[in-house]
């Protein structure tokens, strides 16, 4: 039996992904990777954060959603902060990242960018035209 849980995301773009978990401190093994879990099982995904207990934590693409799911097992999580948390800091990583790739494609540069104590982010850009 599977200890290997799946937890929906709306986590599209991968390598605003790849950049967020590498912004975090995770930076991910890419390709065909297998996410340990539970007594060695194995699970495939498209990214694998190998961890050093052998529980890993995984992404892989959902192709009816569109979006990259996590895949860990969640019974063994032991990652400083829970997994509540820890997609939370993804999330907000991977916004950062989609806006940034975003406002970049669209000629804005960053003229600032603020972190808070209460987590938020603020981000001034600007764009001259000719």
């Amino acid at each position: 039996m599977s200890h290997f849980s799946t937890v929906k995301t709306e986590l599209r773009d991968r390598q605003a992904l790849v950049d967020a978990l590498r912004d975090l401190g995770h930076p991910p093994a890419e390709g065909s990777c297998q996410v340990r879990g539970y007594r060695g099982q194995t699970v495939t995904a498209d990214l694998a954060i190998p961890q050093a207990d052998g529980v890993d934590i995984g992404f892989r693409f959902n192709p009816d959603s569109g979006s990259y799911e996590l895949v860990t097992d969640l019974e063994l999580w032991k990652q400083p902060i829970p997994v509540e948390r820890f997609l939370a800091q993804l999330t907000q990583r991977y916004a950062l990242r989609t806006i940034l790739a975003s406002t970049a494609e669209e000629g804005f540069q960053v003229s600032e960018q603020t972190s808070h104590q209460d987590g938020s982010i603020e981000l001034v850009v600007t764009r001259w035209d000719a």
